[in-house]
């Protein structure tokens, strides 16, 4: 009797991990040997039972993902993706908003990967800005949303500017209000050197921050209880600087250029 097929792919890592090594097409078995880091008396039972339940198919010594196979595992990788990414802190993703990311975006929300979760003190919270700053450096480019104003906000635009980082920053009505009463000659500077790129948010954003640079995704969000915390997710793989820049666009189509403040 033939196990069920949900058994027969999840029940063993190897013959997961062996169905998504053979997603983007046929492999030797050497391959999977060593990107398994098994033996082959140890693989060739699971390479026979994903063959008995029409998953994958060989010739000689090739392997390869029958139509079934392929069906299946093409659906499988972003389940498992997702798994991955929330279940690196399920604690953090299931007691923080999501409502801010559009549902398109929060389907896909296993292409950020395994990120950190971080919980900084204060003096911690004025590190970790530091570091995202300093790599942020040569990046070119930076995207940003906020809703809160650090004190040091404007002292590290000014140092990514001078490094010839564009800056791209969106912000919400109340931090426009503030900015306007307390720094609008300095921000007015900034948008006067035409690489900072200054827009306004008309709604509540439902989030503190975004942050992406060519190296990093770092995410600031809400509490589903209402308390405040300063924790983050920080992430550093290319689909989670992808995944962000998707998200800041998102944003950004609703929102106003604002040339003087």
């Amino acid at each position: 009797m033939k196990k069920p097929l949900i058994e027969v792919i999840f029940a063993s890592e190897k013959r997961k991990d062996v169905l998504l090594l053979l997603q983007d097409g046929s492999r030797e078995m050497e391959y999977l040997l060593n990107s398994l880091d098994t033996t082959r008396t140890a693989l060739l039972p699971q390479m026979k039972i994903l063959e008995e339940h029409q998953l994958v198919s060989h010739d000689r010594d090739t392997y390869e993902l029958t139509p079934i196979g392929k069906l299946i595992v093409n659906r499988m990788s972003p389940l498992l993706r997702t798994v991955d990414a929330l279940g690196a802190d399920i604690d953090y993703w299931g007691s923080h908003i999501l409502d801010f990311i559009p549902s398109h975006l929060l389907e896909r929300i296993g292409e950020i990967g395994k990120c950190n979760t971080i919980i900084p003190t204060v003096p911690e919270t004025h590190y970790i800005l530091r570091k995202f700053h300093e790599s942020s450096k040569d990046s070119g480019i930076l995207y940003s949303i906020n809703t809160f104003f650090h004190p040091n906000f404007v002292e590290l635009f000014a140092d990514l500017l001078q490094n010839d980082v564009e800056i791209h920053f969106i912000l919400s009505q109340d931090l426009l209000t503030d900015m306007t009463d307390n720094y609008n000659k300095i921000f007015n500077s900034l948008i006067d050197t035409n690489k900072f790129h200054f827009y306004l948010h008309p709604k509540d954003l439902g989030f503190m921050s975004l942050g992406v640079s060519k190296h990093y995704l770092m995410l600031t969000s809400l509490r589903t209880d209402g308390f405040f915390d300063n924790s983050r997710i920080l992430c550093n793989s290319r689909t989670a600087v992808e995944w962000g820049i998707e998200l800041f666009n998102h944003y950004l189509k609703d929102s106003t250029r604002i040339n003087e403040v």
